[in-house]
């Protein structure tokens, strides 16, 4: 973000040269806060959550203040000098400053705040609609985390865990075979997927937070459902899960969101729905699920190396949960695939029956207790309660149900030695029940 007074001009600027002082000020301010927080020359990764958390919203309104002044000052002297179309188009965007400069400051600006530089004129909404700001964030290690939940069928929110806002995307439009189908959902750029089912065939629908609006995504290679996921950066890796037909499946396909094509990845060793999967220390992982001819819970995980393009079995990396004591054994099929999340490298997972969190040991292949999940942290056997890693917190998002509606809350918790002393973000009336939950960092 950028810091720092605003750029308004001073009325004591003689009034002979005052277009030309204004441009000279504002080109002087936005350069010296551009210098001040630039990302692009040091090489240096930026945690942009923990610079937006000492910003105040009055700083943020001046720094938008000082966009919307250059702009209109970019258009008067269009105006007074009678420049050209070919001039405002969107390689000038501050032309005072230069392109270059003028990149910098964007993103040096909470994502929060791109929705409303691109309404400064059609130059800005350009920069922002082509993706190239989400691209360089990416290369610098800028990343601002959201998420993105529905807990009605076809209406999704988004979550800023920095601001605190609330906002809802635009409802999906689908057939109700779609609606009621078992759904999946994943963030992958810039780019949200919700997989799904329509009356013939497999869907996936694709929202994207550069148009704020849904649109047919390109189908996977062997369309599936209830696959296990995971995403880091541009790219995804979904696998396994059943065909329509209903076979279990061992293949894997990634899925890059700049290209938007699927790749075929080699086969996982055991053939598993109903995984889940991560991205820790660069590989991708699959975990739990259940195989071919066997009704139990697999125990085992496979990790999935990039550079060598091998899988590795990992055994026992997943116990099966202990369902409550005295209560009927729930099967396999009834539970919800295993509730993980990775933060900074380090894997955690939701014990729903215990409610207790867990953190991975990677050298002993076994997982401690941490502590306990958010007291009003409620499930179905696992279903409508997400967990998920947000930056560098944990995210549990579910609440208590009542007739009539339900409260969804927003806990989180930022791992370390201690046990998990979680804090609540945000609740509000909503329905209390997940069914998709994905984090989008961009």
């Amino acid at each position: 973000m950028l810091e720092g007074p605003s750029y308004l001009v001073s009325r004591e600027l003689p009034s002979s040269c005052e277009h030309e002082s204004k441009w000279i000020y504002n080109t002087f301010r936005v350069i010296e806060l551009s210098n001040r927080k630039r990302p692009l020359e040091d090489g240096e990764g930026i945690s942009l959550r923990k610079s937006s958390k000492s910003l105040d919203v009055a700083e943020r309104e001046e720094t938008m203040q000082g966009l919307h002044d250059l702009s209109l000052s970019q258009a008067d002297q269009s105006d007074n000098q009678h420049y050209n179309d070919d001039q405002s188009d969107a390689s000038s965007l501050i032309h005072q400053i230069g392109r270059d400069n003028t990149i910098n400051c964007l993103l040096c600006c909470s994502r929060s705040d791109y929705g409303l530089i691109a309404s400064l004129n059609r130059n800005f909404r350009s920069i922002i609609r082509s993706g190239e700001l989400y691209r360089l964030r990416r290369q610098m290690g800028i990343t601002e985390h959201w998420v993105y939940f529905s807990c009605n069928l076809l209406e999704w929110e988004a979550f800023d865990p920095i601001c605190l806002r609330w906002m809802h995307l635009p409802r999906m439009t689908s057939n109700e075979c779609f609606m009621w189908s078992d759904k999946e959902s994943l963030a992958v750029g810039a780019e949200l997927l919700v997989f799904g089912k329509e009356i013939t065939s497999h869907v996936i629908y694709k929202y994207s937070i550069l148009t704020n609006s849904w649109s047919l995504g390109k189908e996977m290679s062997e369309p599936r459902c209830l696959f296990g996921s995971a995403s880091l950066g541009e790219i995804a890796i979904v696998a396994g899960g059943c065909d329509p037909e209903g076979n279990i499946l061992s293949s894997v396909e990634l899925y890059n969101s700049d290209t938007g094509m699927w790749v075929t990845l080699p086969n996982m060793n055991k053939a598993r729905k109903m995984c889940s999967g991560v991205f820790m220390d660069g590989k991708f992982y699959v975990i739990g699920g259940i195989g071919v001819g066997n009704p139990n819970l697999l125990t085992c995980g496979e990790v999935y190396d990039l550079e060598t393009m091998t899988w590795h079995e990992i055994p026992n990396m997943f116990p099966a949960h202990n369902d409550e004591a005295g209560a009927t054994e729930t099967p396999a099929t009834a539970k919800a695939p295993p509730l993980l999340a990775v933060v900074k490298n380090e894997l955690y997972a939701a014990y729903y029956v215990e409610k207790e969190v867990r953190k991975y040991d990677k050298e002993r292949n076994l997982w401690v207790t941490v502590g306990s999940l958010p007291e009003r942290a409620v499930s179905m056997n696992g279903w409508g309660l997400a967990f998920r890693a947000c930056g560098d917190q944990l995210i549990v998002i579910g609440g208590p149900r009542a007739l009539g509606g339900g409260i969804i809350e927003v806990n989180a918790w930022t791992p370390d030695e201690g046990p998990p002393q979680w804090s609540l973000l945000a609740s509000k009336h909503s329905g209390s029940f997940v069914y998709n939950c994905a984090v989008m960092g961009c």
